[in-house]
């Protein structure tokens, strides 16, 4: 079986609708950043699929652009998703309102997450009586 043109286009465009579902339903940064990513990997495969139906690099140059530019957008937001985390304990999408731009509304949740209650950290209990101090007397001896 050949692979044509349209081949490589049907997978880009499933991809990029994945992404674009899964970006539009979720409210985790991560499960968000991660659809965005998938967006991008369609859109990519469209790059090198059209580049190799006219014969040419050009596109292939681009999606060595498109993966570095990526490697550095994940490092940068997973520093991000870290500091937002211990911030709230939370990387729900409709926590974060304060940060759109001045002027904007505020986006109103139809169906709010259920708010869990942080548990305290567990502390581990003794076991078993503490040694007594060594007396200096049997030390010399």
């Amino acid at each position: 079986m050949i692979l044509t043109l349209w081949h490589f286009l049907a997978v880009a465009a499933a991809l990029f609708g994945i992404g674009l579902v899964g970006f539009l339903t979720r409210r985790n940064l991560i499960t968000m950043f991660l659809c965005a990513e998938m967006m991008l990997q369609g859109v990519a495969i469209n790059f090198v699929a059209f580049a190799r139906f006219h014969g040419n690099l050009q596109g292939q140059v681009f999606v060595l652009f498109i993966l570095a530019v990526a490697a550095c957008e994940a490092g940068i937001a997973l520093a991000l998703f870290l500091s937002l985390y211990r911030r709230r304990r939370s990387l729900d999408v409709s926590d974060w309102q304060e940060l759109r731009e001045l002027g904007v509304p505020a986006a109103v949740d139809e169906d709010p997450l259920v708010q869990v209650t942080a548990e305290p950290e567990p502390t581990l209990t003794p076991a078993g009586a503490r040694p007594q101090p060594i007396a200096e007397e049997a030390v010399r001896v």
